[in-house]
């Protein structure tokens, strides 16, 4: 088993427990995190996952998706081309898609915020998978790396490695880590805004699980969509973007008891008890009188309501 899966209470912990083989993602492992990840999606009790490595040396050292022992040479090179033009049905570039249709099945966006605890190296697709499937990043101090890995090779790799660091960095930081080839340490990512905060190693995964703690308190259904709406809307037009986010908080104020539960306890000076229950629809409005028409009508136009 190269993955431990575990929930305490609202948070999720997903560890790549492979320290001996740098907690690489082999095929075994790249299906356990795939079917975790299908767990925490749809586990409404979970509302954050921390993601770290096992050990103090590697987070996960990349791929390594050996074929199948009995393949020639020419049987792999065959199928890999095959595999350019004709993809297998539910699949990204080959990869199963998994929870999320839009990525690879274990470097997933999943709609629930996930924090990393970068414990050592993140290179290739350990790279891959922070920068697809983490939201807030917490780096050992001591120990965190970060590398592409694949230039140095004569490749660009097969992930969204170099896709997501050019759209997640400034142009200059993402064109020095994918044309170089060199590692980066804890203290320049932090620099260049490829994580959120460094910590020592007695510590870093602490801070990890107190930020999932502090997310994991927030009402669990607009944190979802707020994921949700940043992920698909954060490269649409301002205006068109605003308009989805003005509906999705319609949504969540008509149709959640968060809403109205966050705005009672702020009124009664209190802590809000989120619970991310979700209310049927309401009935239909009264139809105003003609009097009532006016005075609303009024009301509406000054905004202050």
């Amino acid at each position: 088993m190269g993955l431990l899966f575990e929930k305490r209470g609202h948070i999720a912990y997903v560890t790549l427990s492979n320290p001996e083989k740098a907690n690489i993602l082999d095929h075994e492992t790249s299906e356990e995190i795939a079917a975790a990840w299908t767990e925490i999606w749809e586990d409404r009790e979970i509302r954050a996952t921390v993601l770290t490595g096992a050990g103090d040396r590697h987070f996960c050292g990349g791929h390594n998706l050996a074929p199948r022992p009995e393949l020639t040479a020419e049987e792999v090179a065959f199928l890999r081309t095959r595999r350019v033009f004709w993809p297998l049905g539910g699949s990204i570039n080959g990869v199963k898609s998994g929870v999320d249709p839009r990525m690879g099945d274990h470097y997933p966006q999943i709609w629930k915020p996930v924090i990393a605890a970068v414990n050592g190296w993140a290179a290739g697709a350990g790279l891959y998978l922070l920068l697809a499937s983490t939201d807030i990043r917490v780096a050992c101090e001591e120990h965190a790396r970060f590398k592409f890995a694949l230039l140095t090779q004569g490749w660009l790799g097969t992930g969204p490695g170099a896709t997501l660091l050019a759209k997640q960095l400034r142009y200059v930081d993402a064109m020095r880590i994918l044309l170089t080839d060199d590692p980066v340490d804890a203290p320049e990512a932090l620099r260049i805004g490829l994580i959120n905060e460094v910590a020592p190693h007695g510590s870093f995964l602490e801070r990890a699980e107190e930020i999932a703690h502090r997310v994991a308190s927030m009402p669990p259904v607009a944190v979802r969509m707020m994921k949700e709406f940043v992920i698909r809307y954060r490269e649409a037009p301002t205006d068109n973007a605003w308009h989805v986010q003005n509906l999705m908080n319609t949504l969540l104020i008509q149709m959640t008891a968060d809403g109205e539960e966050g705005r009672r306890a702020f009124n009664e000076k209190r802590a809000p008890n989120f619970t991310g229950a979700i209310r049927r629809a309401g009935e239909v409005f009264p139809e105003p009188t003609a009097e009532q028409w006016e005075r609303l009508e009024e009301i509406y136009r000054s905004g202050a309501y």
